[in-house]
């Protein structure tokens, strides 16, 4: 590439938005002189990211969620597509988010444009259709997780394990007197951080149960505080659970601040998601809840892979259970009894507040099994920690290389 190469990214959500900063931080150091242009967010504004249309616009999940914005989203990657195809960039990354970036991948590189797609799709979790559409779309793969470039190299996609970047900016001894400090919280008392997620599906499914169960916590432990960070867009509706929960000053609502509430706390209640990598980086003990209507549901149970949706239970599994013995339906590999697990799932109907307090309490009464989670969060943090933007930007010349 030349001194000043033009990019365009797609990020699809807040977790994408993380990723494709950090992401341009390297590709900055390495080119000062980028210029850099697509779907992004506030992260990516940072590194100054011009965007045509912002992050929002792609946030949603689910299948019956989709259905009333397709229209708008199939014209945004039309649109989006025809002037790549008129500007043509030296590279596209797609950021994750499968279902908007593949078809668009695929359409950019039949045309001659070179495609990345950062963060390999949970193939080996739930959809593997999604490995043919990988296939067709990228001319190569950054992964985040050390075992995904194996596991694609099987099916003839080239990928390089590139480590997680959140593993280099979450340090690996959190101050959690200094985060209460600033959060202004008693530094010796118990702080139980909520996170239902960054989506307004997730917040309509979850928020109430969450709410409900921080009120049970602190029926059964008075003194028990609570934070909770919101993003921005979401703020109103949340202040509103707030409201009606009853919790008063025992809770407090943050502007975002996800990483200093996780700092912050003993325990957290959480959204399955890649919030849930960042607590076990903070090596906090934690519940996994999801929630989403029925037939979304049941459609990715059918497609499920493994036992667990949340990252830290699959990050800490036996590699062996990565790997489903041939013969073997996926649904019955997915609903194994014996599954190890280091935190607890609670998903769908079992996500009630009485399970999901009882869960919070359970590690509050057992310090012993926070010393073990932390000990094996601290493993997990030395394997995910690489100089991720060196190795990705080196993935990046050797691909223009070719």
């Amino acid at each position: 590439m030349g001194a000043a190469p033009r990019l365009a990214l797609v990020a699809g959500e807040a977790s994408g938005d993380l990723l494709a900063g950090l992401l341009l931080d390297g590709l900055r150091a390495r080119w000062p002189d980028l210029k850099a242009v697509g779907i992004g967010g506030a992260q990516m504004a940072t590194r100054g990211f011009e965007a045509w249309w912002p992050v929002e616009k792609l946030s949603v999940r689910g299948y019956l969620e989709v259905l009333p914005r397709l229209p708008e989203l199939l014209r945004i990657r039309k649109q989006l597509g025809d002037r790549l195809l008129t500007e043509r960039p030296e590279l596209f990354i797609g950021v994750d988010a499968p279902d908007f970036n593949f078809d668009l991948e695929a359409r950019l590189r039949s045309a001659g444009l070179k495609t990345l797609h950062f963060v390999s799709p949970s193939f080996w979790a739930w959809r593997p259709e999604k490995l043919l559409k990988l296939k067709a779309a990228a001319d190569h793969v950054l992964c985040l997780f050390p075992f995904e470039p194996e596991l694609l190299a099987g099916h003839g996609i080239g990928a390089t394990y590139v480590g997680h970047p959140l593993a280099s900016v979450i340090p690996r001894r959190p101050d959690r007197a200094a985060a209460r400090r600033a959060l202004g919280r008693d530094e010796q008392g118990t702080v139980v951080a909520l996170l239902p997620g960054s989506r307004a599906a997730e917040l309509k499914h979850l928020g109430p149960r969450f709410f409900e169960a921080a009120a049970q916590i602190r029926r059964a432990r008075p003194a028990t505080r609570f934070v909770l960070p919101a993003v921005p867009q979401l703020l109103p509706r949340i202040e509103a659970l707030a409201r009606a929960s009853g919790l008063g000053q025992a809770l407090t609502v943050l502007r975002g601040q996800s990483h200093a509430a996780l700092a912050a706390c003993d325990v957290t209640l959480i959204a399955s998601g890649t919030a849930t990598l960042e607590a076990a980086l903070f090596k906090r003990p934690m519940v996994i809840a999801y929630a989403m209507p029925a037939f979304s549901h049941r459609l990715m149970r059918q497609r499920r892979q493994l036992p667990w949706v949340g990252l830290p239970n699959v990050l800490c599994a036996p590699r062996e259970w990565l790997h489903r013995p041939a013969g073997v339906p996926a649904h019955d590999w997915a609903d194994r009894p014996d599954a190890p697990f280091v935190v607890p799932e609670l998903i769908q109907q079992a996500a009630t507040p009485e399970a999901l307090a009882h869960a919070v309490l359970d590690w509050l009464a057992a310090p012993e099994k926070i010393a073990a989670l932390e000990a094996r969060f601290d493993a997990l943090h030395d394997e995910l920690r690489r100089d991720t933007a060196r190795l990705a930007t080196d993935a990046i010349e050797t691909l223009f290389a070719r």
